[in-house]
């Protein structure tokens, strides 16, 4: 088979995973309002939560699949790529800096240090095993329950609507209907993912895990860069910033912990893995030191993590 061919069903895959994932939090921001969710949690859960769902449908599909690495790999590069060039871009498309005064957005970026590395020490012994998915999960569950339990300072919540509860619960009931319908295309966009990444990896020699970093994890951030010029060009600096930490800590947390779950693994050759957790770690320091340092990202900080990204493509790419 052509190689442009399956570069097309991987771009062509990527796009509609994106798009289902759009279809998906309209219907979950609907339900949300339905069940008087506040706009706080939408806005830092669900938002952040829908932009992962792409890593969340291919990760756990590999990891049945016994291709564990390629989840790994796409995790990894996924986090790199959102805390590098999509918060670089975000910055660019903003009107002077991303603004980093709130105090939930001031510990968040101490959560999303911390889990960034946390699979990386995981990792140390060479295996990712049940009992590391099973912190993972945790630490998802850490953070969800001191999010929610931040909600009561936000007192702004969705205006009810004049129409009868009957067709309010119809609503509801045909958006859990075309919830169920969206997974089911999920899936299958998924699996021509992890299709493509096996043909990549086969057709120039390079490993799953390689593939997963490099062009899974760039394809899979796209919704988070989507959302993040979008509310960054509206000066909405707290969503920028709040999704972005929101999905690298589901995917670190929540995603991953359920590959370990499925698919316990060991690592032999951390060779692939070297580079991007080095730049994934400094990049975590350095987006934690300008947000706490100045309250906020300037646009000559945002060149820094640029240059990072550019630097870690430099390496994997011509270096290894």
């Amino acid at each position: 088979m052509p190689v442009y061919f399956i570069v097309i069903i991987f771009v062509v895959s990527c796009c509609l995973l994106s798009w289902l994932s759009s279809r998906l939090v309209k219907s979950l921001v609907q339900i949300a309002r339905y069940l008087q969710w506040r706009e706080f949690i939408i806005a830092f859960f669900v938002m952040a939560f829908a932009a992962s769902l792409p890593d969340l449908f291919i990760d756990v599909n590999a990891a049945l699949q016994h291709k564990p690495l390629l989840a790994l790999g796409d995790i990894l590069g996924g986090n790199l790529v959102d805390l590098t060039l999509v918060l670089a871009i975000a910055v660019f498309f903003s009107k002077k800096s991303l603004s980093a005064e709130s105090e939930m957005v001031q510990t968040s970026a101490f959560f999303t240090t911390a889990i960034a590395v946390l699979p990386l020490l995981l990792i140390l012994d060479g295996r990712l095993s049940r009992i590391d998915g099973v912190i993972l999960i945790a630490a998802f569950f850490l953070y969800s329950g001191w999010l929610f339990s931040k909600s009561q300072h936000f007192k702004k919540v969705y205006k009810k609507t004049k129409e009868s509860a009957v067709v309010g619960f119809k609503t509801f009931l045909w958006n859990i209907l075309k919830i169920i319908v969206l997974i089911g295309l999920l899936l299958a966009a998924s699996q021509a993912v992890i299709t493509s990444a096996q043909f990549f990896s086969n057709s120039f020699g390079i490993s799953l895990a390689l593939v997963g970093i490099l062009i899974v994890g760039l394809g899979n951030s796209f919704p988070d860069l989507y959302f993040s010029i979008i509310s960054a060009r509206k000066n909405e600096n707290w969503l920028v910033l709040g999704e972005l930490m929101g999905s690298v800590i589901i995917c670190a947390t929540l995603v991953l912990g359920l590959v370990a779950l499925c698919f316990p693994f060991d690592i032999i050759d951390f060779a692939p893995f070297f580079t991007a957790r080095i730049i994934l770690i400094a990049a975590a320091v350095l987006s934690f030191i300008f947000i706490k340092t100045g309250r906020k990202i300037t646009k000559k900080e945002g060149l820094v993590l640029l240059f990072l990204y550019i630097i870690f493509l430099i390496i994997e790419i011509f270096l290894t």
